[in-house]
């Protein structure tokens, strides 16, 4: 009883390890069941025999994702649309707390949509091997266990992975660049004009959306400000009865967009200097259930 009192403590950490890695809540709570299911099927000599029984479930965990990663590409490939990862309120249970406000921030930014789409772009042993190191302190040796790599090279792998994230980041704006910028876009919405629109989005603007064949949405990445603003005018148009509110995320403000009491999408923001450049709207119902 004691030991299922330990693992079970460590839940909500190992969810927010797979969901860093895995991209989606249902994808990362059947990791985490996964992961239960192998502590259970130990013998009471085997289970005695670990003296860290968190880190166990974390290399457990790590080894699952890693091997739920490679599937994931190809299940991915058939997928309706373009994919996105799932977007989580900031008070989710899938962003961990802590007690170091400093470590609190770091684990903020972790779980972001940018970063969670910069993140789709490693290899998996690179995405598991940052994740646990750099996110979750897990030393190198263990790491190597998880993926199987010798220590110098999961030592690579993590820092080819900081070496993407700390390009990506400093290129962002700052959370308070980003918060300004997300209400300008509100208040340029809501005036229905187009070229107000236009102000806050870059020449460059990319806007992704994902509703996995559930809902209307495009089917390929629209490009530039004005196809952008079109775009978004569109939906408007579709759904006059939308109410749409700033939430706070890991990224900075997001748009929630409800109908009848229901959520419809979230629109996150990629800010980079005073205008957006990347919109990542989510409208697959699979994906909203962080936000009824």
């Amino acid at each position: 009883m004691d030991d299922l009192v330990v693992v079970e403590a460590e839940r909500r950490t190992l969810l927010a390890l797979a969901y860093r890695l895995l991209g989606t809540v249902a994808d990362a709570e059947d990791a985490v069941q996964e992961t239960y299911v192998r502590w259970l099927r130990l013998t009471d000599a085997e289970r005695a025999g670990i003296v860290n029984p968190g880190a166990w479930l974390t290399r457990v965990a790590g080894r699952i994702c890693l091997d739920a990663l490679g599937s994931a590409r190809a299940r991915r490939e058939s997928y309706v649309g373009q994919w996105l990862p799932e977007p989580v309120p900031q008070d989710s249970l899938f962003v961990t707390p802590s007690p170091d406000p400093l470590d609190r921030v770091s684990l903020d930014e972790s779980v972001g949509m940018a970063l969670l789409v910069l993140l789709e772009s490693l290899t998996p042993p690179e995405r598991v091997a940052f994740v646990l190191h750099d996110v979750f302190g897990v030393p190198f040796a263990e790491i190597a266990e998880t993926v199987g790599r010798s220590t110098d090279a999961v030592r690579q792998l993590a820092s080819q992975g900081r070496r993407r994230v700390r390009e990506r980041r400093a290129r962002l704006a700052t959370r308070e660049q980003h918060d300004a910028v997300a209400r300008a876009f509100l208040e340029a919405a809501a005036t229905g004009r187009l070229d107000r629109l236009i102000t806050v989005l870059d020449p460059d603007v990319v806007l992704i959306s994902d509703a996995g064949g559930r809902k209307s949405a495009a089917l390929r990445p629209v490009v530039g400000a004005d196809r952008v603003a079109r775009f978004l005018q569109g939906i408007a148009r579709l759904h006059p009865g939308a109410e749409v509110v700033l939430v706070p995320t890991a990224d900075g403000l997001a748009a929630l967009a409800t109908l009848d009491g229901c959520p419809d999408a979230v629109f996150s923001f990629v800010v980079e200097g005073e205008r957006i450049t990347e919109v990542l709207a989510v409208r697959n119902p699979d994906k909203l259930t962080q936000w009824s």
